[in-house]
C-alpha cells in the first residue's frame, strides 16, 4: 500500500503543472480574466496600505512574539479599519445624495471613482475631544439613488 501512494505522487505533481499551465494560457489568451484578477488583486492590495497606514504608529510592525497576542493585533486593526470604511461609505452616500438631490447625475463613472479606502480626513496622532453627550446621527441604511 505504501509503495502505490508513493508511485502516485509524481502523477498528482504533473497534474499540477498541466492544471497551472493550462490556467496560464487561458490568462495570456482572455483579456477580460487578466482585467478581473488585475482588479482583485488591486482591491486587495488598497485594503492592506489601508490596514498598514491605519496601524498605530504607521509602521504595519507586531512587536509581539505570541501567536495569539499577534492575532489580536490584527483583528484589532481589522476591526478599526472597518469602522473607518463603515464611515467613510456613510460619509460619502450622503454627500452623494446630497449632490443628486441639487441636480448633478450620479451614475456608474462616478461610483467606480470612489474607494471606502480614503485616509486624508483622518488625524491619527491628534489629540481627540469626545462629547459623550452630543448625539450621533443615524445611519441612513436605504440611501436610494435613482
Amino acid at each position: 500500500m505504501r509503495a502505490t501512494l508513493i508511485s502516485v505522487f509524481p502523477f498528482f505533481r504533473e497534474l499540477g503543472r498541466v492544471v497551472r499551465t493550462q490556467f496560464l494560457l487561458k490568462y495570456i489568451n482572455d483579456v477580460e480574466l487578466r482585467r478581473t484578477i488585475h482588479a482583485a488583486t488591486n482591491k486587495s492590495e488598497e485594503f492592506n496600505n489601508f490596514t498598514k497606514w491605519l496601524f498605530f504608529g504607521g509602521e504595519g510592525i507586531i512587536a509581539e512574539n505570541i501567536r495569539h497576542e499577534q492575532r489580536k493585533v490584527i483583528k484589532y486593526n481589522q476591526l478599526v479599519a472597518n469602522m473607518v470604511i463603515l464611515h467613510n461609505v456613510q460619509w460619502m452616500s450622503r454627500k452623494l445624495k446630497e449632490m443628486q438631490n441639487q441636480g448633478y447625475p450620479i451614475d456608474e463613472n462616478i461610483l467606480k471613482g470612489l474607494s471606502p479606502y480614503r485616509t486624508s480626513h483622518i488625524n491619527r496622532f491628534g489629540d481627540y475631544m469626545l462629547d459623550l453627550h452630543r448625539k450621533a446621527p443615524p445611519i441612513d441604511y436605504k440611501i436610494n439613488f435613482d
